[in-house]
């Protein structure tokens, strides 16, 4: 009997799986907006949230973790001192999710996930 997993796999082994998600997410926080395939969104979400709320301390122990899990120093100053100052009155939901019309060559579902302002 299959079991409910808790994260998407998107046929790919663990580590091809982190490297595209930790891209996803560098080019979430430097872009502020990409245009994705749906799965690969709401995926994003789950690692993308729980950063931002870390950033919204902005000290330098959560800098560090921010950049062990991002891997890029330029994403994380940005996100630690352009993004979470927007979000300090909020408590969650910090991104938004919206559906796009299928893509043309292979009928994938897209979306377009960026930052609530």
């Amino acid at each position: 009997m299959r079991k409910h997993e808790k994260f998407r796999v998107f046929g790919r082994e663990k580590g091809q799986r982190s490297a595209l998600v930790r891209s996803l997410v560098r080019s979430l926080v430097l872009h502020e907006g990409i245009t994705t395939t749906e799965a690969k969104a709401k995926e994003l979400r789950m690692f993308v949230e729980p950063m931002v709320t870390k950033a919204k301390s902005g000290t330098l122990a959560a800098r560090r973790i921010l950049s062990s899990e991002i891997g890029d120093a330029k994403a994380v100053k940005k996100l630690v001192e352009v993004i979470a100052p927007l979000h300090k009155d909020r408590k969650g939901g910090y991104t938004r999710v919206i559906k796009l019309p299928l893509r043309k060559s292979d009928g994938a579902k897209m979306a377009h996930i960026q930052f609530v302002k």
